[in-house]
């Protein structure tokens, strides 16, 4: 049971409004009021119409860039906390800032512990996400993160198809560990590209390790940006043999012209959960809802019940 008769009270941000709505009716309450006033200088002012004292209350929201929608979540927590809410819960479906997670070059910031101090600072005493960029983000936070894997997801999707021959990628060296575990799960194979850039977001070079002949091959990344390592990873295997080449990308940020790219490459198909709502329409793309993962997991905060199945790969 949760503490005393303490109330579970779910409320969003702006741009994760669709993903809300659908959380609040699977978890079973309504979401709550909250109007927001705009001044002419695009200052904005978030407002809770409904008492949320000594209430457990979620703040759903990603914080993808731009700049406003963190700034919006910022706005939400402080004002629950000043309003006496007894638990904040952000509930970040994509923790955005999330790639600037170490000091790869002098005199850069550490963006991803700068918002997790942000966000504690402003008034979350617990945080709920989803496929972090990396692990040990949850190590920039004092308060409890429940770090949850879209897996739970995406496996039982991809069962489905029953591809034969199938093969699990990584994009990249990094996303190896997260390949290495959806085969594990899947038993089968893995390959590898290896991808140099010139400067953020450009490729200079890719190479594949492993062989694709004959084989379905399911990329699996935690987000999809431009889609440029997606496209052209996709065309390299196919140019190398593959029977088909399809990817799983949990967050779909898909900037600058990454629907023309998905369009216009030999991709499948690129499975995304809806953390992060699409701007435009695009035939190739399957979007799997996260909705019952968050009221799940929400629900089971509340009741003071385990969640430790839904951190497994």
């Amino acid at each position: 049971m949760p503490n005393g008769n303490t109330e579970a009270k779910i409320f969003t941000c702006t741009q994760s409004k669709e993903l809300a709505i659908k959380i609040a009716t699977a978890f079973g309450v309504p979401l709550g009021n909250v109007i927001t006033s705009t001044y002419s200088d695009g200052e904005f002012q978030p407002s809770y119409e409904e008492s949320i004292r000594g209430t457990r209350v979620f703040i759903i929201g990603s914080t993808n860039p731009g700049p406003e929608n963190l700034m919006e979540m910022l706005l939400m927590l402080d004002a629950a906390k000043r309003a006496s809410a007894r638990h904040i819960t952000a509930v970040l479906p994509y923790f955005g800032w999330a790639r600037q997670d170490r000091k790869d070059k002098p005199r850069v910031p550490i963006a991803a512990k700068l918002v997790a101090k942000m966000l504690e600072v402003a008034g979350a005493t617990r945080i709920i996400t989803m496929d972090l960029h990396a692990d040990q983000i949850q190590g920039f936070f004092e308060k409890p993160v429940d770090h949850l894997f879209a897996s739970t997801i995406f496996l039982p999707y991809l069962q489905s198809l029953n591809l034969d021959n199938l093969t699990i990628a990584s994009p990249d060296m990094g996303g190896s560990k997260r390949a290495y575990a959806y085969s594990k799960a899947l038993k089968s194979d893995v390959v590898i590209c290896y991808k140099q850039r010139a400067q953020a977001n450009i490729i200079s070079h890719m190479e594949l390790i492993g062989d694709v002949t004959g084989k379905n091959v399911v990329l699996v990344d935690d987000m999809v940006d431009t889609a440029g390592t997606l496209t052209k990873a996709a065309d390299l295997m196919m140019e190398r043999g593959a029977l088909s080449v399809r990817a799983i990308c949990t967050h779909p940020i898909l900037s600058g012209n990454a629907y023309e790219k998905l369009e216009q490459s030999k991709l499948e198909e690129l499975i995304v959960t809806d953390s992060i709502p699409l701007k435009q329409k695009c035939s190739k793309i399957r979007v799997l809802s996260c909705a019952d993962l968050f009221a799940d997991v929400m629900h089971n905060v509340h009741y003071n019940k385990s969640i430790s199945s839904k951190f497994i790969m």
